[in-house]
């Protein structure tokens, strides 16, 4: 249910037309705030979005959501977004001749037991294992000690060197896009707990049928066209100018326009140049500035449509890529091939061209034939992917010194790394935030 906004309903603008940003303002207008929302870009989305380039339209990274991503689903059903627009699937980690573990449709433990018993690639001793190590985290209630890094989880928990290749270490980076070694085990055992160890919905895998725009920054600014709110785009904030008790924002199409809050839901990159000026957020800003990051390098090859994967996603390991996505079997293009390289590594000290080569290579040598070449080839590297998921990691929270000033973005302090749902929870979180201290200062 929707409260319509009185007119002396608090006015919010939300810089960032991305999933935490339009979490955020979608949250508001739902509690009758008055909202607008401020997109530089042409496109929404913002680390998430649909890219136009060479003949290709793709997104600008292979994402993938999760059965346990609830506050996302939520938002996604209350904008009009039906369930058809992901291809799910059981959790299936596949590596053709290697390795497989699919969970069965079953309520937990059953799901991730009867998988095992199933699984290609593993002997009774490395079932156990699997098995213990949930147990282990279970015994501890997944609250593990702040400086733990996964790594030394899976040596605490004796797991085998092919569970740890094949199965902990790619969840790993898959999820925390930060090394093993280095990535922190309480974030890790987050997301275990409310994805493997809760059952076979929560860890079904959902693989969005339409770009990263249209699946949710799209449908939510129509929603909140029809609900009162305003999105601008192409609309470059560059400066919040206090004026009295209130705000206003340079770059603002309405320039006598004055907002009650302002929420910075932009990367934590760009959030800096906007705090900056304020000199209570000195000490935010220099905490910003000191995350770490990690890249993601998403390379797109359109074959013919004689180029199928034996599942719509299949694990690569030895080489360059650790994922490959063949888009014909979730709605797009027949033969458009996505592979994926989260985290750092040799490939970012590797011309483009010979990346490539060499991910067409690994293909050939995962689908064991030859390959034609690619119609069109198309890599994406985003340098600032994410922040670097480690141990004791100080992340902000939504609220700043600045009376007024909030955050919103997956970078903010959460149980989650740095992920569609990490981005949606903080703009809920937000949106909460700001209408408690809009309720307080009516009091």
């Amino acid at each position: 249910m929707v409260q319509r906004a009185r007119l002396d309903a608090p006015q919010v603008a939300v810089i960032g037309g991305g999933y935490a940003g339009m979490a955020c303002a979608v949250e508001l207008v739902r509690k009758g705030a008055r909202v607008a929302v401020f997109e530089r870009a042409s496109v929404m989305g913002g680390r998430a979005r649909r890219v136009e380039k060479d003949g290709l339209s793709v997104d600008n990274g292979q994402h993938l959501l999760l059965g346990a991503y609830s506050e996302t689903q939520r938002l996604l059903r209350h904008v009009g977004v039906r369930p058809s627009v992901f291809h799910s699937a059981p959790l299936d980690l596949y590596y053709p001749g290697k390795f497989r573990l699919t969970a069965a449709s079953l309520p937990a433990p059953l799901h991730l037991a009867v998988g095992l018993l199933r699984a290609q690639g593993m002997d009774w001793s490395e079932r156990r294992a699997c098995l213990r190590f949930i147990q282990h985290l279970k015994a501890q209630r997944f609250r593990l000690p702040v400086h733990l890094t996964v790594s030394q989880l899976l040596d605490n928990a004796t797991q085998p060197e092919r569970l740890r290749r094949f199965l902990w270490e790619p969840l790993c980076v898959a999820a925390l896009n930060t090394p093993a070694a280095e990535a922190s085990a309480r974030v890790f055992a987050n997301v275990l707990r409310d994805t493997l160890a809760a059952g076979a919905s929560a860890s079904e895998l959902l693989i969005p049928k339409i770009d990263l725009s249209e699946l949710f920054p799209v449908p939510a600014a129509r929603w909140l066209g029809r609900n009162g709110g305003q999105v601008y785009v192409t609309e470059a904030i560059t400066e919040i100018v206090p004026h009295g008790p209130r705000y206003r924002l340079e770059g603002d199409p309405v320039s006598a326009r004055r907002f009650d809050h302002v929420v910075v839901a932009t990367a934590p990159y760009h959030a800096t140049d906007l705090l900056a000026p304020f000199a209570a957020l000195a000490p935010l800003v220099a905490s910003i500035q000191a995350l770490p990051y990690e890249p993601i390098l998403t390379t797109y090859l359109q074959y013919d449509d004689s180029v199928r994967l034996p599942a719509p996603m299949i694990g690569a390991e030895g080489g360059l890529a650790q994922w490959f996505f063949d888009r014909g079997q979730t709605g797009g293009p027949a033969g458009l091939i996505a592979a994926v390289i989260s985290a750092r590594g040799p490939h970012l000290d590797i011309p483009k061209h010979e990346v490539e080569l060499a991910i067409h290579n690994e293909l050939e040598t995962l689908l064991d034939r030859r390959l034609p070449p690619a119609d069109s080839i198309l890599t994406i590297t985003e340098k600032r992917a994410t922040f670097a998921c480690r141990p004791q990691l100080a992340r902000p929270g939504v609220k700043t010194a600045q009376r007024g000033i909030w955050l919103a973005g997956d970078y903010v302090d959460g149980p989650y790394p740095a992920t569609i749902e990490g981005a949606v929870r903080a703009g809920v979180g937000c949106a909460q935030a700001v209408a408690g201290a809009t309720k307080n200062d009516q009091q």
